[in-house]
């Protein structure tokens, strides 16, 4: 018997944080964003790179009992006799497939970044305004006055936040100036590959999907205004071997729901569609060397420019 009970996922709150009247303890944070230490590591294979070969030591216990075999075949008796007669979709539910390699597990993510402690300090001129609808940034200056080499990089660094307000803050921010002064956007474009870099490099879904959606505007932010050159996109070509290499581990990442519908798709949470899309976009704002670039990363896309 299927539940209709919606089932929210309870928000993530860093222990470092603390009480609402405190600020995030930095300073004892050791663990490096998007590192590989803590992943699970397997035993070396001796025999994969010599002739020698690891045995065991059997006891004399150790024989294959009556019943205990395969029969000549590699599945089981057992698992050959299991009933089939059970219907799908009767009061079952279809078990979620879970990445178990490494390659596919998210890297440590620690609230330590730029955003959270220029916020917390109040270092940064905006704040929090809870409209009745929906939350939005209220500046206290306007955006084209600031200094994009200084808070750009801050706010772009603030994107792999998963705990709020902080990842609202990062996101929005980001958004309001990129719309409000794209033609200030273009030399600081170097001093944004890092974030970006690191926050792809933590393979969280949730952080990974907002870094797409940012990328996107990113490149279109300069094209969509009068006058808009369009260089964003060209700026990006030299950068791809910081940022694509994570995208061709998760670019079959797609939801296979067969003949069903994904009524959920206006949230634009596919990570594999939103992959292709940006990558799309990378192409055909990046000039005539986008593609050779882009090809020479993710082997598996197909061009989408006529020339």
């Amino acid at each position: 018997m299927t539940s209709d009970l919606r089932v929210c996922t309870k928000t993530k709150i860093y222990k470092e944080t603390g009480s609402a009247f405190d600020t995030t303890d930095i300073q004892k944070i050791k663990t490096r964003a998007g590192g590989h230490d803590t992943l699970p590591t397997r035993p070396i294979e001796i025999s994969a790179f010599s002739y020698s070969k690891e045995t065991q030591k059997q006891p004399p216990t150790n024989f294959t009992k009556r019943g205990t075999g395969f029969g000549g075949t590699l599945v089981s008796k057992n698992k050959l006799q299991e009933p089939t007669d059970t219907k799908r979709g009767m009061g079952t539910c279809k078990e979620k497939k879970t990445f178990t390699h490494p390659a596919f597990s998210s890297r440590p993510n620690p609230p330590n970044t730029e955003l959270r402690r220029f916020y917390e300090r109040g270092d940064l001129p905006i704040q929090l305004d809870h409209g009745g609808v929906v939350n939005r940034l209220a500046w206290k200056v306007e955006i084209q006055k600031l200094d994009f080499h200084h808070y750009l990089p801050i706010f772009f660094d603030g994107l792999r936040e998963v705990e709020q307000p902080y990842a609202f803050l990062g996101e929005q921010g980001v958004l309001d100036m990129l719309e409000a002064a794209p033609h200030k956007v273009l030399p600081v474009i170097p001093q944004l590959i890092i974030p970006i870099k690191t926050a792809l490099n933590t393979r969280d879904k949730q952080v990974m999907v907002k870094i797409l959606k940012i990328l996107q505007a990113l490149v279109n932010c300069d094209v969509s205004v009068a006058g808009g050159a369009g260089l964003i996109g060209q700026a990006l070509v030299p950068y791809y071997r910081q940022i694509l290499p994570v995208l061709n581990i998760f670019i079959n990442n797609n939801t296979n729901l067969g003949d069903g519908i994904d009524y959920g798709q206006r949230k634009r949470m596919n990570l594999g569609e939103l992959i292709q899309q940006t990558l799309e976009q990378l192409e055909i704002h990046g000039g005539e060397d986008a593609f050779i670039n882009i090809k020479y990363l993710v082997p598996t896309y197909q061009s989408v420019v006529v020339y």
